[in-house]
C-alpha cells in the first residue's frame, strides 16, 4: 500500500464584486486595437460565478449603454487586477490578438505604474527581486519564497515623499509580471501599498478606500502598422 501523502488543501473562491458603478473610458480607437482607462473596483474578466459577470471585457463586447458601442469581437491580451485602475490595451480582431500576445509573451511591451505607499522609502530608486511563489493555503495570496518561487524583479523611483502621514509616491516599471508582483513586494520592503487588502500593514489598509496603485503608461508596438505606441492614462490619486 503506497502512501498517497498529505491532501490537496481544496482551494475556494467565494469572492464576490461589489457592484462597480464607474464606467471603462476609451482612451485611443483605431479599427485593429482600444487603449482603455479600467476604474479600480471592476474585474477584467468575468467570474465563473455568475454574480461576476461584469467586467471590462464583458462590458466591451456588450456595450456600455450610451457610453460606448458593443466591439464584439475584443480580446484581452493582458489583465490589471480587480482593485488596479489604469491603461489596458484591447485587440479588435484574432490578429491583433495574436501578435500583441507575442509580444507580452517576450516581456517587449514595458508597463509603469504609480503607487502611493506606506511610509518614506529610504533610497530615491533601486530595484527588488524577491521570487514569488503560489501561496495553496491562502489563495488568492503569493507568498516570496527564494527557493520554490519564480524570478520576479521590479525597479522603482520615488517621484514624492508626502507628509500627515507619511506616504511615497512610487513609479514602477515590473520586469517580470508574476501574480501581485507590485503588491507583495511593497510589503516585502517594509512599504505596502495603501488600500490594499491582501499585503498591507496595520494601518496601510485603513489609509485609502481603493487600492492605490494604479497602470499609467503601456509602451508597444502596433500591432498591425508595427509602429511603436504609447499609451498614457492620467493617474486618479
Amino acid at each position: 500500500m503506497s502512501g498517497s501523502g498529505p491532501p490537496t488543501p481544496t482551494i475556494v473562491d467565494d469572492f464576490v464584486a461589489p457592484v462597480c458603478d464607474d464606467v471603462v473610458v476609451i482612451l485611443y480607437q483605431d479599427d485593429d486595437i482600444l487603449l482603455i482607462n479600467k476604474p479600480s473596483g471592476l474585474l477584467s474578466l468575468s467570474g465563473k460565478n455568475p454574480l461576476n459577470r461584469d467586467s471590462v471585457h464583458h462590458r466591451l463586447v456588450q456595450g456600455q449603454a450610451g457610453v460606448t458601442p458593443a466591439f464584439p469581437e475584443a480580446k484581452l491580451p493582458h489583465r490589471l487586477d480587480f482593485g488596479t485602475s489604469g491603461i489596458m490595451v484591447v485587440a479588435l480582431n484574432a490578429a491583433s490578438a495574436q501578435q500583441l500576445n507575442k509580444q507580452f509573451q517576450a516581456r517587449t511591451i514595458q508597463k509603469r505604474y504609480l503607487a502611493l505607499l506606506e511610509g518614506w522609502v529610504a533610497d530615491d530608486q533601486g530595484q527588488i527581486t524577491a521570487a514569488i511563489a503560489k501561496d495553496k493555503t491562502h489563495f488568492p495570496r503569493v507568498k516570496i519564497c527564494h527557493t520554490t518561487g519564480k524570478t520576479a524583479v521590479s525597479e522603482y523611483r520615488v517621484l514624492q515623499r508626502l507628509e500627515q502621514p507619511r506616504r511615497s509616491l512610487v513609479q514602477y516599471i515590473p520586469h517580470t509580471g508574476r501574480t501581485h508582483q507590485l503588491r507583495i513586494h511593497s510589503q516585502a520592503i517594509g512599504h505596502p501599498i495603501l488600500g490594499c487588502d491582501l499585503y498591507n500593514s496595520v494601518h496601510s489598509e485603513q489609509l485609502a478606500d481603493r487600492l492605490l496603485l494604479h497602470a499609467s503608461d503601456l509602451y508597444f508596438d502596433h500591432p498591425v502598422s508595427g509602429e511603436p505606441f504609447h499609451g498614457q492614462c492620467p493617474c486618479p490619486f
